[in-house]
Parts: structure tokens; C-alpha cells; sequence
């Protein structure tokens, strides 16, 4: 039994470790501390593997791992911390330069709007619209009803599109 668990965790491990760190990275700003809330996640997930029921997929399971083990570091923590890295875009596979710079650019300016949202509303932008959970998915990660998962996310698209606004990025559509 040691052994298969180990080998599963090793397995989700190289599977799912980029994108849940991006998913971290996203909630905390920082690379170095979003690298040990990921470590930390695969060590929770080793330690209560015999807790995964198997209900939902393994990449929900470990998102809500995630998801408790940053936001018990984020109540201990509470600084505001600044973003090292945006995501790229992977609408194209061959983007011009002037294209890559403005993927950037764009990222950034999303990235600082988010971060100026609520929490609540931060992270269900982050589960649906950027990582593309399911409501289903969603509401078992932030261990929410699923209609508290939509009314939220019909609270928080307006307030990311008025904190764009607000700060005068011009957006063609973000729902």
C-alpha cells in the first residue's frame, strides 16, 4: 500500500504541480512562498491520501488541498505581497513579439485587477475563468454550495470589469 500510494503521488505530482502552483501563485504573489505552498499540498495530499474518496477527480482533490493549504498560510499571513510572473496566453503557439508583449501587458493589468478584488470574488475568477473548473468542480474546492459558486462569480465578473475600468484598461469582454 506504501508503495502505491507513493507512486500515485509521485504521478499526480509530475501531472498536476505546474498548474497548481500557478493556481498559488495567482492567491499569494510570491514564487518562492507559492514553490513551498505546492510542496506542502503534495505533502497533505501523501500524508491523507487514504481521505480521497474518489467522488471527484484527482485534480479537484488536489486544488482543494491547495486551496485550504494557501488560504491557512494566507490567514497567518495577511501582507500584501507583488506578482514575479504573469501566465501567457495559449491562443497562439507562434506569437509575433509585439503580440507577446502585449499578452503581457494585458496579463498584468487582469493580474493587478484581481488582486484588488475580494478574495471570494478573486478566487472563483481564478477556479472558473483562468484554471476553467466546472461550478461542480469549483464548489467542492472552496467547499461552497454550487449556487453560492455561481451567484459569486455574477458578483465578482462586474467588479473585475469595473476595477479594469477604474483603472483604465480598455477590455472587450471578460465573461
Amino acid at each position: 500500500m506504501h508503495d502505491y500510494r507513493e507512486n500515485e503521488i509521485v504521478e499526480w505530482y509530475t501531472q498536476f504541480h505546474q498548474t497548481i502552483f500557478k493556481f498559488i501563485l495567482l492567491m499569494v504573489k510570491d514564487y518562492q512562498q507559492a514553490e513551498d505552498l505546492t510542496h506542502e499540498t503534495f505533502v497533505k495530499a501523501y500524508k491523507y491520501h487514504h481521505t480521497f474518496k474518489r467522488d471527484s477527480s484527482v485534480k479537484t482533490w488536489l486544488f482543494s488541498v491547495a486551496h485550504n493549504v494557501t488560504i491557512d498560510y494566507i490567514r497567518k499571513q495577511k501582507p500584501i505581497r507583488l506578482f514575479k510572473e504573469v501566465f501567457t496566453s495559449k491562443k497562439d503557439p507562434y506569437p509575433l513579439p509585439e503580440q507577446i508583449v502585449q499578452m503581457k501587458e494585458s496579463s498584468l493589468e487582469l493580474y493587478e485587477a484581481l488582486a484588488n478584488l475580494k478574495e471570494s470574488y478573486r478566487e472563483v475568477i481564478i477556479l472558473r475563468k483562468i484554471k476553467g473548473f466546472s461550478i461542480e468542480e469549483t464548489s467542492k474546492i472552496l467547499d461552497w454550495t454550487e449556487s453560492k459558486v455561481k451567484s459569486t462569480l455574477n458578483r465578482a465578473l462586474p467588479a473585475l470589469e469595473k476595477q479594469l475600468s477604474k483603472e483604465g484598461f480598455v477590455y472587450e469582454q471578460t465573461k
